[in-house]
């Protein structure tokens, strides 16, 4: 793809850098990337896996080589409170689209709270302004964000938007990315819901201790586990209750 024009085309180790034997290195997926690379789709980029698997590791990290906040927000966004990210975006390398956006917006549920406080401290200049998003629900407030302001192209990481949503609210989330999609926007999300990964015509990496591997929807161990789940709940229940 030497001429494909979304924001990011390729992510890479960094010229120098390769894999060592300390952490977040010694993650089977930040592994493969850092001896691989990985290639970029246009549009959505699902990373799904189990908790510890890299998933958001790796979406923080190419958030931060592109220029965004650790903790959130868009390309101007400079929000520091408690330092709690790896080390990896130092060791990325990010091979950008001829023309690609620079615009981005990076959104994680861990700094969700501390991001409203930042974004009620440094208001927006211009539209229509924003609610008291500490007075809405967890739900009310992040639909409300991506709705305004995910509207420019560009680049756009989410780690487990998912959390706390309901099952319309995620609903409406997929609704937001496909508009980013068919918009021209590319989008790189951490996930474990199998609602929002259901996504028509996005391309799925399943991250595990095989490394990064690009699959289906219905390939996904995690839809595997929800349907079986769901037609037998007991079959689960008896291990823990």
């Amino acid at each position: 793809m030497p001429f494909a024009s979304q924001p990011v085309r390729r992510v890479a180790a960094a010229e120098g850098i390769r894999p060592s034997g300390t952490w977040p290195h010694t993650i089977p997926a930040v592994h493969q990337l850092l001896t691989d690379g990985l290639d970029l789709d246009p549009g959505v980029t699902f990373l799904v896996g189990e908790n510890g698997a890299g998933k958001s590791t790796i979406v923080e990290a190419v958030a931060m080589a592109f220029g965004l906040s650790a903790e959130g927000g868009s390309t101007g966004a400079r929000l520091t409170t408690r330092a709690t990210e790896s080390s990896l975006a130092d060791d990325l390398q990010l091979t950008r689209g001829v023309g690609g956006k620079r615009a981005g917006y990076f959104l994680r549920a861990e700094t969700m709270h501390g991001f409203y406080t930042y974004l009620e401290q440094n208001p927006k200049t211009s539209g229509p302004p924003d609610p008291v998003f500490h007075e809405l629900s967890h739900g009310e407030s992040f639909l409300n964000l991506i709705s305004s302001r995910f509207t420019r192209q560009g680049f756009y990481c989410l780690d487990e938007p998912e959390s706390a949503l309901s099952f319309s609210s995620s609903l409406a989330v997929v609704g937001v990315l496909n508009r980013l999609a068919e918009s021209g926007s590319q989008v790189l999300c951490a996930t474990h819901s199998p609602l929002i990964s259901a996504l028509p015509g996005a391309a799925i990496l399943e991250v595990g201790e095989w490394g990064i591997r690009r699959t289906t929807w219905d390939e996904l161990e995690l839809v595997r586990n929800w349907k079986a789940y769901l037609e037998g709940p007991q079959r689960y229940l008896r291990h823990v209750l």
